[in-house]
């Protein structure tokens, strides 16, 4: 006869002349299984395909004791065995055939759980099934075939670790936002004893924190909030900055019910430092978990805007995952017991190294601080390039003007236009060119700020007293669009990549008369940035273009090439016409701030049809540092960008 599964009872009797072999066969006790129709691989594949599915109708089941168990019901405890991972079956498969001893079969299987986090929880099982009366290969189930350490009543449940958040490091290599002492402001409801007046004497105390604090610090729910907490608890009203608490101690500190808290939080140098080109970083939002389910979770650390939210998944890192069985204990009131099984852990994120400089910025922060209406400031490092400084107004309500906005240059570009004039020989810094109160090209009128006249004057004093009408009645020697030709030549209009979004200008060509004019002195249809314009100047300091650079780790991937070499005999005169602003034209204000000489140009730009609308501008450099000056609708630049220019330079490090 033919023996197809040898531990199976057999069905005839044998022969004597076969006794001895199959007691051979017997003795050997261990066999390994067919992989026939019918064997226990085909039981084993069924119920791994079934466990998987959630639907195990095809399979058989019985016990460790061989007492028969429903399919339905086994299905079940495996769901609630897997909890919080229920919605995710692993994927599962058999790893060789199994080996058969008497009427049980034991194999192998490869459980594999896709976790959160691209994590893989993996592992082999053995997996035994009983051969029953029928034939039939039933599988042995208890809750260890999911997991060994599985019983009865467990949960197999998840919890993430977040990954250690890297920083935004400046220039010199240290993190931008770092440990820094704050104190935490307080009441004790108990020890209160006049809530109006207290209130009125902590308004008027945190009113004179230098610089303000912003948004200001809303008093208005407090009488409440101290009838609603318990006598002694620790009501909070603000978290200031150890510099700030230490102006105003001696107001607060003795108040009746006043408690404080010192402690360290991580945050910038000051509150004002970079913070829209920075951005922040806070507990995810509702927003963003449901955008990025896969990726947030309540709690963790997220970065908003700027480079914090650019750059958010290499700063954020990886979070970590552990997979754990929790147990419920005898006494229902205490929690379950949790044994971690499974750790995949967080990969902390990477640094983002920048070009800023924290004496500069500081500087340029402080330059702004008093500036109510949406004001910038950029500082860049002459020599290679660097962005020192990317300051924005208090105005600025976390717009990132000095990278992003686009609006006319005014007359800074004449810094342009004259360059453009110089280089095609169209006019020398000693030329005459008359500058008269008035000029109409084809009906359109031109005139110089409060009307003032120069008559037949060098060009030089036409650049440096800033004169409209001399600038429009040369326009034309520029060609339809030798203007936009010589900005690409100091970088505008180039495709940037500094590793944060920035504009780099528009500028106007092929226009009509009228345009060509408007254009020769910032007007018309081109626009620029702060940037854009503190990049141009740096090229004329320097003698060539070269990209701005801000992110330095990662590398921007496709940076802007250098310009050409801007000619010797237009930068210079340039330079010095830029210088006799300072000594003798518009920006006289800045000739006697200390620390090398001053070149500048001052703007002031139209923004609509109202010539009393105006924004302000100056660019500029001293020693290696030019920088550009934006204020909207600050007037005159003589009262807004000059003066902002001058406590920027006085502020800034001299080498």
């Amino acid at each position: 006869m033919t023996v197809s599964y040898p531990h199976r009872r057999l069905r005839t009797r044998v022969r004597p002349a076969l006794a001895g072999l199959v007691a051979t066969v017997l003795a050997a006790g261990v066999l390994a299984g067919c992989s026939e129709r019918g064997g226990p691989e085909q039981s084993l594949d069924a119920f791994l395909a079934g466990w998987r599915s959630g639907h195990l109708d095809a399979v058989g089941f019985v016990d460790p004791t061989g007492a028969r168990l429903p399919a339905a019901e086994v299905a079940k405890e495996i769901k609630d065995l897997s909890g919080e991972l229920a919605a995710t079956p692993p994927n599962l498969r058999r790893t060789g055939d199994a080996e058969v001893t008497r009427n049980v079969a034991t194999a192998t299987i490869r459980v594999e759980w896709a976790l959160p986090g691209k994590a893989t929880w993996a592992y082999d099982r053995p997996v035994r099934l009983r051969q029953g009366d029928d034939d039939q290969w039933q599988v042995i189930w208890e809750p260890q075939v999911m997991q060994e350490q599985l019983t009865e009543g467990d949960r197999l449940a998840l919890r993430r670790v977040p990954a250690a958040r890297a920083g935004v490091l400046d220039a010199a290599g240290q993190p931008i936002v770092a440990p820094r002492p704050v104190v935490r402001v307080g009441l004790q409801p108990s020890e209160v004893t006049d809530v109006t007046a207290l209130t009125t004497q902590l308004d008027a105390a945190f009113k004179r924190v230098k610089p303000p604090i912003t948004p200001p610090v809303d008093l208005s729910d407090l009488p409440k909030r101290l009838s609603d907490a318990n006598p002694d608890a620790f009501v909070e009203v603000v978290t200031l900055r150890d510099e700030a608490y230490r102006q105003i101690r001696p107001r607060i500190y003795d108040l009746p019910g006043t408690k404080f808290r010192s402690e360290k939080l991580d945050l910038a140098p000051t509150r004002e430092f970079a913070r829209a080109l920075l951005g922040s970083v806070d507990e995810a939002q509702a927003d963003d978990i449901a955008a990025h389910p896969d990726r947030y979770a309540r709690g963790d650390l997220v970065g908003h805007g700027g480079l914090q939210g650019r750059y958010d998944e290499r700063l954020r890192g990886t979070p970590g995952i552990t997979v754990l069985i929790r147990r419920p204990v005898p006494d229902s009131t205490q929690p379950p017991t949790e044994t971690e099984v499974f750790r995949h852990a967080p990969q902390p994120g990477q640094a983002l190294k920048t070009t800023l400089d924290v004496a500069t910025q500081n500087a340029a922060d402080a330059a702004l601080r008093g500036e109510k209406r949406r004001s910038a400031l950029v500082a860049v490092r002459i020599s290679d390039g660097a962005v020192l400084a990317a300051a924005n107004g208090p105005g600025a309500a976390g717009e990132n003007l000095a990278f992003t906005a686009q609006v006319p240059p005014g007359s800074t570009f004449k810094m342009v236009s004259a360059l453009g004039l110089l280089d095609r020989g169209a006019v020398t810094a000693d030329a005459t060119v008359d500058c008269p109160k008035n000029l109409t090209v084809d009906g359109r009128p031109f005139k110089n700020s409060d009307d003032f006249v120069l008559g037949k004057v060098p060009f030089r004093t036409d650049f440096a007293k800033s004169c409209n009408t001399a600038f429009a009645s040369l326009a034309p020697k520029l060609g339809t669009d030798g203007l936009a030709q010589t900005a690409r030549t100091l970088g505008l209009e180039s495709s940037w990549d500094l590793g944060a979004d920035a504009f780099t200008g528009k500028v106007s060509a092929n226009g009509s008369p009228v345009e060509q004019a408007a254009a020769a002195i910032g007007q018309g249809t081109t626009v620029v940035s702060p940037l854009a314009m503190a990049g141009a100047t740096a090229a004329v300091a320097r003698g060539r273009f070269a990209q701005p650079k801000l992110v330095l780790d990662p590398a921007p991937e496709k940076p802007a090439a250098a310009g050409p070499q801007l000619k010797a005999e237009s930068v210079e005169p340039l330079k010095a016409m830029m210088r006799q602003v300072v000594t003798a034209g518009t920006a006289s204000a800045l000739a006697d701030v200390p620390g090398g000489p001053v070149y500048g140009k001052t703007g002031t730009a139209e923004y609509d049809n109202n010539p009393a609308h105006t924004h302000a501008w100056f660019v500029g450099w001293r020693g290696d540092v030019a920088f550009a000056v934006f204020v909207e609708q600050g007037g005159s630049s003589a009262a807004s960008a000059v003066p902002i220019s001058e406590r920027f330079l006085r502020a800034l490090p001299r080498s």
